[in-house]
């Protein structure tokens, strides 16, 4: 397993690599992984937003012989990658190693042409981005990674990284040893849903003094328990249905039904994040009238279920159970 590195290092995305694949984890498959960590450009690398550096004796050329290419990040991701790096690249893809990207690192994979027609994932910041420089990659902005087959895999940002590192131990290893190596990480062997949880998603600043279609959102967001229907906000607004969806949707982008159930979404997420109301008392008060509704609703735009996303966000969010003591001779990690 070889981490490719490019002018500045991002310290957890490249210790994440290293926690799974770099740490001798023999007691659980021998042989395990030898990891390695490639400069593309010096040897000495800066860390990311950091007054420190790493070192590494590795370079391009020290890529002929590994199965697995990871790019945890790649910061230059608006700049032409060296050619040289680009045809190692192809080169491990061509001969049937692996290429994975975490979270920006998509953008060096799809410099390389090999994501062309394919789905692919990025950092949820950074989706609109590859989709618009790279519109030969199908970019899918809701996942925690793709396993694209034929050796390509991308992952979303930051922790997405964990959950594709467990995923390739699972297919190397089978899923006893990737629930093990998780346990002494102390995560969770496959995290439910996908990025959309995750998305910052503030409340609308709607007011704007005497709008008609800002006071009726202003209006519709503090009567999102009661049943509305566009004609409602039509009138609220004091015009035709069919004036209000045309001025509606140049406000805002979106028509008055599909902006008025993200906003009963988005209040689910906030009352499931602090309070401990049941989930149809969260249904009633979201105006989505039952709990089935609610979740059918929820899981189509946050990729979750409701109690699920609860578990993560809640007030009480679940608290992983410590690993099992150290076996003798073992130091726990």
């Amino acid at each position: 397993m070889a981490a490719v590195v490019g002018s500045r290092a991002a310290p957890f995305e490249l210790a994440t690599a290293h926690e799974v694949f770099g740490l001798d984890r023999s007691e659980y498959a021998d042989p395990w992984y030898r990891f390695r960590v490639v400069a593309v450009f010096e040897s000495t690398i800066a860390v990311t937003d950091g007054d420190w550096t790493i070192s590494t004796p590795y370079t391009l050329a020290d890529l002929a012989d590994v199965d697995t290419v990871i790019v945890p990040v790649w910061p230059e991701r608006s700049r032409p990658a060296p050619p040289d790096l680009l045809d190692a690249l192809r080169a491990v893809h061509e001969r049937g190693g692996r290429v994975v990207s975490v979270c920006s690192g998509a953008f060096l994979l799809a410099q390389t042409g090999l994501l062309d027609g394919r789905r692919a994932t990025t950092h949820w910041m950074y989706t609109a981005e590859l989709a618009a420089t790279y519109p030969a990659i199908e970019v899918d902005p809701d996942v925690l990674f793709v396993d694209g087959g034929d050796g390509l895999f991308t992952s979303a940002g930051t922790a997405a990284g964990i959950d594709l590192c467990l995923h390739l131990v699972r297919l190397d290893h089978g899923a006893e040893v990737a629930n093990k190596v998780a346990r002494r990480m102390v995560v969770p062997p496959q995290r439910a849903g996908g990025q959309a949880q995750f998305v910052d998603a503030p409340l609308p600043q709607t007011s704007c003094g005497d709008d008609p279609i800002a006071q009726t959102l202003d209006w519709a967001m503090a009567n999102l328990d009661r049943p509305l229907a566009v004609d409602d906000m039509a009138a609220r607004a004091l015009l035709s249905p069919r004036s209000f969806a045309r001025r509606f949707r140049a406000a805002t982008g979106t028509t008055p039904m599909q902006w008025l159930l993200r906003q009963r979404v988005l209040h689910a997420q906030r009352l499931l994040e602090t309070t401990d109301l049941a989930v149809d008392r969260v249904a009633e008060r979201c105006g989505f009238g039952t709990a089935t509704a609610l979740r059918v609703h929820f899981r189509r735009v946050v990729g979750t279920t409701p109690m699920a996303y609860r578990r993560t966000f809640g007030p009480d969010a679940d608290v992983l159970p410590l690993a099992p003591p150290a076996r003798v001779g073992e130091v726990a990690s």
